[in-house]
């Protein structure tokens, strides 16, 4: 028992360490020397983002980089291995490690790198930094195909040495004193058409070390071809040549002052290489240490101490009179644009820490459109183009290859696409063009597409008009071929050309712009003078209003809020949080203008009680704006925030018309109005209809007078008080509930004298009342009682509209002092009513005091009580006369 325990104890150890030696096994595999790359050296050729730095072979997975450089990248930048260099190759190669250079500047950084677990060596001809987002090539390296060719090719970037001379200005140099030269490379942040000087000054001149100095000036020509001359320098002025003897004078090339000496050619300076990469000028010469020129040359002890001076400027093109490029003079400040210093060539010196970094990196053409000249786009081979790798034919406008293109909001962009059938045009936010879909992207198409291709016989007309929503940067591409483009910088035009409409609100110090879509309305407001902030609001005053507040913050940032606003103290601005896109705010020269995109009906759930979800937009209505100013604003409110300047009255914009007025301030004439309309609906033509239902029994046609009068009085103080009101509103606008009412009562009231115009002829005394007569009562007295009812509802209807429009605090008891006349005039109706009923039964039974009079106003009677209707019926039958009996008074 026990010795078959200890059997199994043994085995499993014995397993353990098996495995444990196999797992040691494979990390040996996977990490072992047997490649015969090991300890493979070069240098990275630079392409762009001035990357440098030694790459060596540790063993069979990794490798280190010292002495690196790089301007940062995307997010996304990897070491990335491929078969070739070409454009095709490359962009179908595969990262071969995890390590990220993501977003970093490098600085003569030094560190090592692991493989991928399934990458290999011989997998790898290209070794490449990589930006996998933008398919970008930083830099390139070469392996070699077989373990004996070991020597890297020359990269012309990489010198033994390094010197500062100013902060935008460096000099690189490698010595060779065997074979007579040195190289010298030349590298500054500088425009495109400056050059670069450097030389050594006369070592018998202590003072105006330029005079005698033998320089090289290197710098690149307009069609972007490096170039470097030999110079000397006899005054401070540019090269002159004297007319008499033909002599030059100044900062001329050595070939000037004498074409030959003893048949050798002056300009000793040799270009080797140049480029002009992320705005940064690099130009590699080589010249002899001791020249055979020993006029115009200086020898050069590469072992002693000497004194060398440099300049920037600018170059001057050849002309007829001087054929050569000519340097300017630098002007600038010492060490900043010329200089001098002590040099000793033989001494390792690397005092260059980091790549250079130019504020403008951008060297491509720029175009700027023109809306009446139309871009010609065609293509050609690329040469220059900005984003390498190259593919093999690059996209041209106006004969230049890839430009910067510059348009504007608002301003329509006209493209002739002379590309050929196999290349569409198109404007996309796709920073590689050729149909992002394919690469499982997503893109924004602005223009163009597969109809967009045309040749030059038969060009196809594009026209792109950029809006205030296009971004700032999107680009111009092929459709099928990816990286065929380039750039588009979208600026601001004039607010007026990116927007539809534009109004000027109260006092004209701030300018409301706005376009209406279908369902969202973009709007941008623009102060006319300086602030530290710019509020607009919807509504009749800034208190119980929607306000939107644009400043620029302490960091240089513009921002955007909006408020609900329901007091005048700091504590009643409350943050609401609507649905606004585009937002852009900015400050120029003090004047702060902002803008905005929101929907009309904000989306808000029916049960959600923010206050923004109330602020609806409906372009049909008239939207009142206000505006107010102040010195600062900030995200916690005080009263040093309340503003300065405001405006004083409210302006009405009508958003379809695109039109605006100002609001006046119209509660005297609504008020007028308001007393003249109850004066006629509460008073005038109630009291001319109560005089026709209870005052008939007075003797005479009193009653009727009455009647008339009144109806007629109130029915010309109606007209009157809507004239006055149109007259004072600019218009007749049948938006309201209030108007609508006012409308139907205006119309029964004015049919009321048409009616009574073609009333029927009264019956004669004894006759019985017609039907058409009895019809016209009907409708005569049903109208004038709708008219009542319907006008009393314009009456309340308009205190509302009122109360909505001005917030006035004394429309709810004018409303409720409304309420109680109405209802003291129903008590008197009901009382009158009641009266009179009493009369006609006390009538119909015989009691009462009778008189002796006439009784020819058959219309005193009523034809619509039907006791009344049987009692004249039985009178005409009993055939009798009748006479009223009036007590005989003494």
């Amino acid at each position: 028992m026990y010795n078959s325990k200890s059997s199994l104890l043994l085995l499993l150890l014995f397993l353990i360490n098996s495995f444990i030696f196999f797992c040691n096994a494979d990390s040996g595999a996977k990490c072992s020397n047997t490649s015969s790359l090991i300890g493979f050296e070069s240098n990275f050729t630079m392409v762009q983002h001035q990357l440098r730095g030694h790459f060596k072979i540790l063993d069979d997975c990794s490798f280190q980089v010292s002495r690196f450089d790089m301007l940062s990248g995307s997010s996304d930048v990897v070491f990335w291995g491929a078969v070739a260099v070409d454009f095709s190759n490359i962009t179908r190669g595969f990262p071969i490690s995890d390590h990220r250079l993501n977003q970093t500047t490098y600085k003569n950084a030094s560190f090592s790198i692991q493989l991928l677990p399934n990458v290999t060596w011989d997998q790898i001809k290209v070794l490449s930094v990589w930006d996998v987002t933008t398919l970008s090539d930083f830099g390139h390296l070469t392996l070699p195909s077989n373990g004996s060719d070991l020597y890297p090719s020359r990269v012309h970037t990489m010198f033994d040495n390094c010197k500062n001379l100013s902060g935008n200005y460096r000099v690189r140099w490698s010595l060779n004193v065997e074979d007579n030269w040195i190289e010298i490379g030349l590298e500054a942040a500088t425009k495109t058409m400056n050059y670069m000087a450097f030389g050594w000054a006369n070592p018998n001149r202590t003072k105006e070390l330029m005079l005698g100095a033998d320089i090289a000036v290197a710098a690149f020509t307009e069609e972007g071809r490096p170039f470097v001359d030999d110079f000397y320098i006899t005054s401070y002025s540019e090269c002159m040549l004297h007319g008499k003897d033909g002599s030059a004078v100044g900062v001329c090339p050595d070939v000037v002052y004498e074409n030959t000496t003893n048949g050798m050619t002056l300009n000793n300076t040799k270009l080797v290489y140049g480029h002009r990469r992320d705005g940064v000028s690099f130009i590699r010469f080589r010249k002899p240490l001791n020249s055979s020129d020993d006029k115009y040359d200086l020898p050069v002890n590469p072992t002693e101490e000497m004194t060398v001076i440099w300049a920037l400027g600018l170059m001057k093109p050849p002309d007829t009179i001087r054929p050569y490029y000519l340097p300017q003079n630098h002007g600038g400040p010492m060490m900043v644009a010329y200089g001098h210093l002590r040099l000793n060539a033989s001494e390792n010196v690397d005092d260059c820490f980091g790549p250079l970094d130019a504020d403008d990196k951008q060297d491509q053409d720029l175009i700027i459109a023109n809306a009446k000249v139309p871009l010609v786009v065609t293509t050609g081979e690329a040469l220059h183009y900005p984003n390498p790798p190259n593919p093999s034919k690059v996209l041209y406008i106006n004969k230049k290859e890839a430009p910067v293109l510059r348009v504007e909001r608002g301003v329509p962009v006209k493209f002739s696409v002379q590309t050929g059938h196999n290349v569409a045009l198109y404007i996309t936010s796709d920073y590689l063009g050729g149909n992002a879909t394919l690469r499982n992207a997503t893109e924004t198409i602005y223009s163009g597409g597969p109809e967009a291709e045309g040749v030059m016989a038969s060009p196809y007309e594009l026209v792109w008009a950029p809006d205030r929503n296009t971004p700032d940067q999107v680009f111009y591409q092929s459709l099928y071929q990816p990286k065929m483009g380039w750039r588009v910088e979208v600026v601001d035009g004039g607010l007026s050309d990116m927007y539809n409409n534009s109004v000027f609100l109260d006092d004209q110090q701030v300018t409301f712009f706005w376009t209406i879509s279908k369902d969202s309305i973009s709007i941008a407001a623009r102060g006319e003078k300086k602030s530290g902030y710019l509020a607009i609001a919807f509504g009749g005053e800034m208190v119980n209003s929607y306000a939107y507040v644009g400043w620029i913050d302490n960091a240089g940032k513009g921002r955007l809020n909006t408020y609900w606003i329901d007091g005048k103290d700091a504590s009643n601005v409350h943050l609401t949080n609507e649905n606004l896109t585009h937002v852009r705010c900015k400050s120029e020269n003090g004047i702060i203008t902002f803008e905005f995109t929101r929907p009309f009906n904000p989306s808000c759930s029916s049960h959600d009680k923010k206050k923004e979800c109330k602020n609806i937009l409906d372009p049909t209505t008239p939207l009142r704006v206000v505006w107010a100013m102040g010195a600062k604003w900030s995200e916690h409110l005080s009263e040093t925030n309340m503003h300065s300047v405001t405006s004083q009255r409210p302006v009405r914009v009508m958003l379809m018309r695109g039109s605006s007025e100002a609001e006046q301030d119209l509660r005297p004439v609504l008020a007028v109005h308001g007393f003249m309309m109850f004066l006629a609906w509460g008073i005038l033509l109630p009291g001319g209809i109560l005089a026709a239902r209870y005052l008939k029994h007075v003797k005479g046609d009193g009653w009727y007078q009455i009647h008339v009068y009144l109806q007629y009085s109130g029915l010309a103080i109606i007209l009157l008080a809507v004239l006055f009101a149109v007259a004072e509103l600019h218009g007749f606008f049948v938006s309201s509930l209030h108007v609508k009412f006012g409308i139907a009562a205006i119309f029964c009231a004015c049919v009321q004298p048409v009616n009574a115009y073609l009333r029927p002829k009264k019956p004669d005394h004894g006759v019985e009342a017609s039907s058409n007569r009895i019809i016209w009562e009907y409708f005569h007295v049903n109208v004038g009682r709708g008219a009542i009812v319907v006008g009393i509802a314009a009456l309340f209807t308009g205190m509302k509209h009122l109360g909505e429009r001005y917030k006035g605090e004394n429309v709810h008891g004018l409303s409720w002092a409304l309420i109680i006349w109405f209802l003291i005039g129903a008590l008197i109706v009901i009382y009158l009513e009641y009266r009179e009923r009493q009369r006609r039964r006390d009538r119909f039974l015989g009691r009462g005091d009778w008189v002796l009079g006439n009784v020819e106003e058959d219309d005193s009677v009523d034809l619509l009580n039907p006791h009344h209707a049987s009692a004249r019926t039985g009178s005409q039958n009993s055939g009798l006369m009748e006479v009223q009996l009036e007590p005989l008074s003494r």
